[in-house]
């Protein structure tokens, strides 16, 4: 017995083993059997029963270390105290059970912090969930509303995306937000649809129209009738812009037949007043000479003389023909300009010779005025724009009328 207390005081404060073997296990309300080992010595006894609590205790630190950690959930960590606990509680080892037992009840305050903060964390989330959710169904809703077909449709499937992946609010919210989300996809599916559905209506119908125009475009591609015939292209080129986009494939293809066939009667008009500009280029020769016998003709010193002389030119002219197309307009500008010099010093002379000759000059030198005027307008207009040819010919008229008023002015100082 001597030596069976010395073991009990010495090396197992928390236990002992009685001489029948049964090995007890001390707590603050007493000892309790936790076993029995009869195979050997009672300091193996011992050893066995305390291998047993240092497990254990092993376990006890173990969830310790998760439960700080945080990777349990606080749910989980308290069905694992609690279950641990009675393992502790009820444990057939020998050791400091009770505060084995402290240790566990001390990760209760731990675990209701992180459940607080998992709380206020879910409660963050579900704000920031329930915003972006709001923001997406705002957006689907304005998408719904708009006729952006293109991309529409590829921007709401990412808005979905989006929102299977935000966390789930509380169930009437999310509810309520889902369904507001859904409606707005529904509503812009059915326009969109309905958006297509007229759209291939509108073009089956336009590929009708442009079958139409190629076809008289080609009866018309051999026609030698230049001028009307340029002008019936105008019209269906307009009837074809008007008439919108056919189905790619089918536009593409009539299209084709269209321009061919302008490009084929375009092409032979060009080609026939090319012939006509050679054809013609010596009448422009023979109307440079009676030009350069007209303008001779100034300044009018007899104009009965200069009448008659001018008479003669202007039938020669009207008998030299056509002129390349290029030319016509410098070529009848500078004819013009003769005749009119001379229709100028006739007038001057007529109205010298009428009674009330000084109010008409008055009165021509005002229209002249007001002529120079709106012709000094057109010019300035035409130079803002660039437009040079314009106001090349334009200046050529302002400083006739120019001319036509200085004579003006002089004729109304004769009468004065």
């Amino acid at each position: 017995m001597s030596s069976d207390k010395q073991f009990r005081d010495d090396s197992a404060p928390w236990g002992r083993v009685a001489e029948d073997g049964t090995v007890y296990v001390r707590t603050p309300d007493g000892e309790r059997p936790v076993g029995s080992y009869e195979a050997g010595t009672p300091a193996e006894a011992m050893e066995f029963f305390t291998k047993r609590f240092d497990e254990l205790e092993g376990k006890v630190h173990l969830l310790e270390q998760r439960v700080a950690s945080g990777r349990l959930a606080p749910e989980e960590a308290t069905s694992s105290i609690k279950a641990l606990r009675e393992q502790v509680v009820n444990a057939h080892a020998v050791g400091d059970l009770i505060s084995l037992a402290a240790r566990l009840d001390a990760l209760a305050p731990v675990i209701a912090a992180q459940r607080a903060a998992r709380k206020e964390e879910r409660a963050q989330k579900s704000a920031e969930s329930k915003a972006e959710k709001e923001k997406l169904v705002a957006e689907a809703e304005r998408l719904a509303e708009s006729s952006d077909w293109r991309n529409g449709a590829n921007r709401l499937r990412e808005l979905l995306a989006t929102w299977k992946e935000l966390p789930r609010l509380d169930r009437a919210t999310d509810d309520a937000l889902w369904r507001r989300f859904s409606t707005a996809r529904t509503t812009y599916t059915r326009h969109r649809k309905a958006h297509f559905a007229e759209e291939h209506e509108r073009r089956d119908e336009a590929r009708v129209v442009k079958e139409r125009l190629a076809k008289e475009a080609e009866a018309l591609a051999t026609s030698t009738d230049w001028g009307p015939t340029a002008g019936k292209y105008r019209d269906l080129m307009r009837e074809w812009k008007a008439a919108g986009p056919a189905p790619r494939d089918v536009d593409d293809r009539l299209w084709q037949r269209f321009r061919g066939a302008q490009d084929t009667f375009f092409g032979a008009r060009d080609a026939a007043n090319s012939a006509l500009d050679e054809e013609f280029a010596a009448n422009a020769e023979v109307k440079e000479q009676i030009l350069v016998e007209a303008e001779a003709l100034l300044p009018v010193t007899d104009i009965d003389a200069a009448k008659k002389a001018f008479r003669v030119l202007a039938d020669r002219w009207d008998a030299a023909g056509k002129v390349p197309r290029d030319r016509i307009k410098d070529l009848e500008a500078r004819m013009r300009k003769v005749e009119q010099a001379i229709r100028a010093v006739e007038d001057e002379q007529w109205s010298r010779s009428d009674p009330e000759k000084s109010a008409r000059a008055d009165d021509m030198i005002g229209k002249l005025e007001a002529g120079i005027a709106e012709t000094q307008a057109k010019l300035d207009k035409a130079t803002a724009a660039g437009d040079t040819k314009k106001a090349k010919d334009l200046e050529g008229e302002l400083a006739n009328q120019e001319a036509f008023l200085d004579m003006a002015k002089k004729a109304a100082a004769e009468f004065g």
